[in-house]
């Protein structure tokens, strides 16, 4: 789907913030791998929407009014199985949080493997204009709030300044024994969010 397509929709749809199915759709787009995806209305939905995923997936809930998934129960890790991912869904239905949201259906994604978690997003400051910026992800960038900006247009060199900016670079270069991250997959990622906000 074209970018104009996706937010057109969301604007029909009265969303302040794309939902992850139309979020990892204008990555795909603009050349950024994700997680083969397709979304569910309920339960009862699940079998013939699994056909060509592989297994193990996960489950995630899609509701405008629930932006932080985790938060309110709406994640289902490491799925094997049909009557997994039914009995999972389910179950967060039933959940207060959820229960009481309106919900428009249930993400299913095949799982990748584990690695270092990384937050690229961007901004357009009333002042400077787009900004890009890239950081630690999960609770690194919620609690420690690791990241660094920069004015678009970026060039590499920014990018690989900005890597180098973050507290916890030693992390992505493999600290404590961990596997080194890939530092030419975040700059491709900051490239592809810097040429997002340009072309908008």
């Amino acid at each position: 789907m074209e970018p104009e397509a996706i937010f057109a929709e969301a604007r029909r749809q009265g969303r302040t913030a794309l939902d992850e199915a139309a979020g990892k759709a204008l990555l795909a787009h603009y050349g950024v791998a994700v997680p083969r995806t397709t979304v569910v209305r309920d339960a009862d939905h699940v079998a013939a929407a699994l056909d060509g995923l592989r297994f193990p997936v996960v489950v995630k809930v899609v509701s405008p009014e629930i932006l932080h998934k985790s938060d309110a129960g709406g994640v289902s890790i490491n799925l094997k199985t049909a009557d997994e991912v039914r009995d999972a869904i389910r179950a967060m239905a039933a959940l207060p949080k959820i229960r009481s949201a309106h919900v428009t259906g249930w993400l299913i994604e095949e799982m990748i493997p584990s690695g270092q978690e990384m937050v690229v997003g961007g901004l357009r400051d009333p002042q400077f204009g787009p900004l890009v910026m890239v950081g630690l992800g999960g609770v690194f960038v919620e609690v420690l709030a690791d990241v660094a900006f920069r004015i678009c247009p970026i060039a590499r060199l920014d990018a690989e300044e900005m890597i180098d900016e973050l507290k916890g670079v030693a992390i992505l270069k493999g600290a404590r024994g961990r596997k080194p991250a890939s530092r030419e997959a975040i700059i491709e990622v900051l490239e592809v969010q810097h040429t997002f906000f340009t072309e908008l």
